[in-house]
């Protein structure tokens, strides 16, 4: 392999310093005892810093093992909040694969995990705009934990059905303001309770779409719509009885058609 290479390139690299420093203090004339002093010296200082190498790679692999400690731990909550399968790591990959592949896992479930919890956050914000206008109570949900894939489905198909609800509420409140305008106006009738000022008030979105006003419009309406048919059943007797008069009265036509028009 190559770095056996290179590591015999280095034991041979040392070989050649120690020869080459041999042969300067046989040159000098270096006594024994100073050489040994010396190359003690040479000794200590590759030994020192050989030493510090091996102690950062130590390091280096300890700090990867912790890494790997931790990783697997916020896994193991994270699938837990998430109702996830445990995440397996390949156990064949080398410390540093290992170390990086469970990080790397770590982030898409702390980002799986943001996005459930904003959603829930939004539709909970929608849940409540829909109950405050239909008096409705919100949707049962735990709002600290972590919704699961299910739990959200089910929450988005609960508010379609509150947003179709609302919109029928609405057609049905629109139609029924429509006509109960129409027979005010045609009855002189000035709304007097704050139902009814609510009712034809311009703002249509501020009315409160509950099931018990839907129930009270159909019921003023019913009201409205019985004085008019009693007016039309009083107008009918009274225009029979001017009819009959008329004709006791021998009334001629023109004059009758003079007050036919009022």
């Amino acid at each position: 392999a190559l770095s056996e290479v290179l590591a015999a390139e280095a034991v041979s690299c040392l070989n050649r310093a120690m020869a080459a420093l041999r042969d300067i203090w046989e040159e000098i004339g270096i006594p024994e005892e100073l050489r040994l002093e010396r190359t003690e010296a040479v000794k200590k200082h590759i030994k020192s810093l050989l030493d510090m190498m091996v102690s950062e790679e130590q390091s280096l692999k300890e700090r990867l093992l912790k890494s790997i400690a931790m990783c697997r731990k916020e896994l193991d909550t994270l699938c837990r909040e998430l109702q996830l399968d445990p995440f397996e790591a390949e156990e064949q990959s080398t410390i540093l694969q290992m170390e990086k592949d469970l990080r790397a896992r770590v982030e898409v479930m702390l980002k799986q995990k943001r996005d459930r919890k904003q959603e829930l956050k939004t539709l909970q914000e929608r849940d409540q705009d829909l109950c405050d206008i239909l008096c409705a109570t919100p949707f049962c949900i735990d709002s600290n934990a972590v919704p699961s894939l299910e739990d959200l489905d089910r929450y988005r198909r609960h508010l379609a059905s509150l947003t179709a609800e609302k919109e029928q509420r609405r057609e049905q409140f629109v139609s029924s303001k429509r006509q109960i305008i129409l027979l005010m106006e045609e009855l002189d009738h000035t709304p007097d309770t704050s139902f009814e000022q609510d009712v034809v008030c311009e703002d249509e979105e501020a009315f409160c779409l509950s099931e018990d006003n839907i129930a009270a419009l159909q019921n003023l309406l019913q009201q409205l719509e019985a004085r008019r048919s009693l007016n039309e059943a009083v107008c009918t007797e009274l225009r029979s009885r001017i009819v009959a008069l008329w004709e006791r009265l021998q009334v001629p036509v023109e004059e009758r058609e003079s007050s036919a028009v009022h």
